[in-house]
């Protein structure tokens, strides 16, 4: 797939768009400037000289894919949405941004009362369908294809065909995706990223994550 990765100058979606090109798909590192976007293929394309990756402005970067995956801070997501809104018409947004507070390792509550996925949502209507992924995983090991991911991805959205398609991108990404139902659920989803940020903080690690037991492997 031609996979966009709007704000993939940092750490987790550069560290995503790492992992993806390496199991074959084309990626395209988005940025407010075009440059900066370019500067950041160069960088992969140093780690991963057969990949395909190329770097632009998050518009063009949009335009150009099969999926657009949102990594952007929570204060990012409106703008740079809007940005990008006609590109997004009849495609899959795979958002990964969990909203935190003055105080991250302390959950935050939106406004809205809604997630973060929820608001984009309904910022971009119907046309296009939004699933929320990768919220509670750490950048710290992406880089590092030889390290196995020692977490599970909770994957939120209405529909179980896109659904499944973000499930494929946990597995090429070296990483257990899991059904975790509605948009809805991705205020849970969200909101323990800030645990997950606190057991960090109190246990000096940097990649605490989280297992779902009880499945099949």
């Amino acid at each position: 797939m031609k996979i966009a990765i709007l704000g993939g100058t940092g750490d987790e979606g550069f560290g995503l768009g790492f992992r993806w090109a390496s199991a074959g798909h084309e990626i395209i590192i988005g940025s407010r400037k075009e440059e900066k976007g370019a500067e950041a293929a160069v960088s992969m394309r140093e780690k991963l000289p057969n990949g395909h990756i190329s770097g632009t402005d998050n518009l063009s970067a949009a335009q150009q894919a099969d999926v657009v995956v949102l990594s952007v801070p929570y204060w990012a997501q409106a703008g740079t949405l809007e940005s990008v809104k006609p590109a997004l018409d009849g495609k899959l947004l795979v958002t990964v941004v969990a909203p935190t507070g003055e105080k991250a390792a302390r959950v935050h509550r939106l406004e809205s009362g809604l997630s973060a996925a929820e608001e984009a949502q309904n910022q971009l209507g119907d046309g296009t369908r939004v699933v929320a992924a990768f919220q509670n995983i750490g950048a710290h090991h992406l880089l590092d294809l030889d390290h196995e991911m020692d977490c599970d991805v909770l994957v939120c959205g209405e529909k179980k065909e896109d659904k499944a398609v973000v499930l494929q991108l946990c597995q090429d990404a070296g990483l257990r995706g899991v059904n975790a139902g509605a948009l809805q659920n991705a205020r849970a989803v969200e909101e323990l990223t800030a645990v997950l940020i606190a057991i960090n903080i109190i246990h000096k690690v940097k990649s605490a994550g989280i297992r779902i037991t009880g499945l099949e492997a």
